[in-house]
This record gives C-alpha cells, sequence and structure tokens, in this order.
C-alpha cells in the first residue's frame, strides 16, 4: 500500500426492474472530510449511505456524490405530493409579493425534491427497501473507483515527494559543509569589532557579551541535525500506510523553521545560498503534501 492522493473519480451503474440509475463519486482536495450527496426523489436514504461509504474509505478530501436514476417510461406512476409542494409555495410567498424574486414556474415546482414521487416506490415499502439496497451497492462501487484513483494519484505523489526530500536532504549535507566554515568567519568580524571598540571605554563584559551573540551565530550544529532529523522522518512517513498527509504537512513547517533560522545565522553568502534553495525546495514539497490524504 502506497500514500493516497485527494483527486480522484470512480462510476457505476446499476438496474433493477424498471428503474435504471448511475453513480458518480469525485473528490477534491479538502483539510477534513466533507461529504456532498445529490440523489433523486424519493430515496433520501440513500445519503447515509453515501456518508457511511465515504467515512469507512477516506480520511480527508470534500468529496461529491451524486446518483442520477430514472424509470422506463409507461411503467409505474407517479404521484404528485400537494402538501410538499403548499409547503414550497407558502415559504416563497413572501418574497414573491415583495417583488424579492420572480413568481415560480410550474417546471421548476416540480423539480423540487419531494413534489413529485413514484407512487408504487411509496406505497410499497419491501420494493422501495430492495430498490435503495441496490443503489446504495452501486454508491460503494463508485466509491471503491474514487479510492483507486486517490490511490494512483498517491503513487505519483510519492516519488515526487521522495525526489524533494532527497534534494532536502542533499542541500542539508551541503550546508552543513559549508557550516564548517562559520567560526572563522565569526572570529575574523569578532577581531574586527573589538578593533571598532578600541577606541572606546569598553568593558570586558561588553566584550563577553559580543563573543558570546557571535558564538551563538556561528553554531547551526543544531539546526543541521534537526533537518537530518526531519528527513529521515518525512521518508519513514511516505513509507507509512494510511492517511500521513497532516502529519507531513506539519513536518513541512518544522522544515521551514529550521531552514530560516539557518538563514538567519548564516555568516557567509554561500551558506545563505544554499539555506534559500533548502527552503525553495521546502515550498515545493510543501504545495505536493497539499495533494496527500
Amino acid at each position: 500500500m502506497t500514500i493516497s492522493g485527494m483527486t480522484g473519480f470512480g462510476r457505476a451503474e446499476g438496474s433493477l426492474g424498471a428503474w435504471s440509475w448511475a453513480v458518480e463519486a469525485r473528490s477534491v482536495n479538502g483539510r477534513n472530510l466533507e461529504v456532498r450527496f445529490r440523489g433523486p426523489p424519493g430515496f433520501e436514504g440513500l445519503e447515509r449511505a453515501a456518508r457511511e461509504g465515504a467515512q469507512a474509505r477516506f480520511q480527508r478530501g470534500q468529496l461529491t456524490v451524486g446518483v442520477q436514476a430514472k424509470r422506463a417510461e409507461g411503467v409505474g406512476a407517479v404521484r404528485l405530493n400537494l402538501e410538499q409542494l403548499e409547503r414550497y409555495l407558502a415559504a416563497g410567498a413572501p418574497y414573491v409579493l415583495e417583488g424579492q424574486v420572480a413568481p415560480p414556474s410550474l417546471d421548476g415546482l416540480l423539480a423540487l425534491r419531494g413534489v413529485i414521487e413514484a407512487a408504487d416506490a411509496v406505497e410499497d415499502p419491501e420494493a422501495q427497501a430492495a430498490l435503495e439496497a441496490a443503489m446504495a451497492a452501486s454508491i460503494g462501487v463508485a466509491l471503491d473507483g474514487l479510492a483507486a484513483g486517490r490511490a494512483e494519484e498517491g503513487r505519483a505523489l510519492e516519488g515526487v515527494l521522495a525526489g524533494l526530500v532527497t534534494q532536502i536532504g542533499d542541500l542539508t549535507a551541503k550546508a552543513s559543509a559549508l557550516a564548517g566554515g562559520q567560526p572563522a568567519i565569526i572570529k575574523a568580524r569578532f577581531e574586527k569589532r573589538m578593533t571598532e571598540l578600541a577606541g572606546e571605554a569598553v568593558s570586558e563584559e561588553r566584550i563577553l557579551q559580543e563573543a558570546a551573540a557571535m558564538a551563538v551565530k556561528a553554531d547551526v550544529q543544531e539546526e543541521l541535525d534537526r533537518l537530518r532529523g526531519h528527513v529521515d522522518a518525512a521518508r519513514v512517513l511516505l513509507g507509512t500506510d494510511g492517511g500521513v498527509g497532516r502529519k507531513l504537512d506539519f513536518l513541512t513547517q518544522e522544515f521551514m523553521r529550521e531552514a530560516n533560522t539557518l538563514c538567519s545565522k548564516s555568516a557567509s553568502g554561500a551558506l545563505t545560498s544554499v539555506g534559500l534553495d533548502l527552503k525553495a525546495s521546502i515550498e515545493q514539497f510543501r504545495e505536493q503534501v497539499q495533494n496527500v490524504e
């Protein structure tokens, strides 16, 4: 198993008796799992099947599940739900009277959920249950197809992310090699600073403060050690089953924090240049991580 992306598409079709239907499930990136459902009137129970099916398969992403169903022409009958129609008319009447909206059209009213019902589906509970069960099974098939599409995206993402982690590791090693020259550069700066202060009445405490401040800036070993640790952690996460997107996102923040500190402590143009390249690679990594479940 590999990491999973958050973009994909799945479709399934089915039929039972005079009914036929098609289910489409698609998803895009999202911080949490959000499921939106659209189904035919009279089959409100399908929304639960879609939500539970999505929750069982996915952890993050904005999902849309749609079911389109139709009945063979000339088979069975339909019923106009006048009570539901009256509710819609009553709810919209004040807005029509105030001129805020145009009077509703007949075709618009008939398209509203619950206004037209399949007579036999309502009057025959067993037939309704069997039909909903068959449609729910198709929803599961479409969600499986969506999961397969997200897994395929994850396989492609894994290669890209692994390459960026390697790049970050290489830049960290390069920065480590350059960091060896930090003390000499800082020492030269310290000596120059002491020369500048030679004409002043400088206390020993002031000299110690200057030396301590420059010594702290010269030491970037802690940042480099943490960067190497984050590289190892990223590789472990990329080989872990399940949703790791949030963990990778957090790790990216830690990467950037260390890279920023490295740049702020840099005493040479060469180390600063590597630090900036490091930040650019981390930003690319962050952008790709947004696609991981």
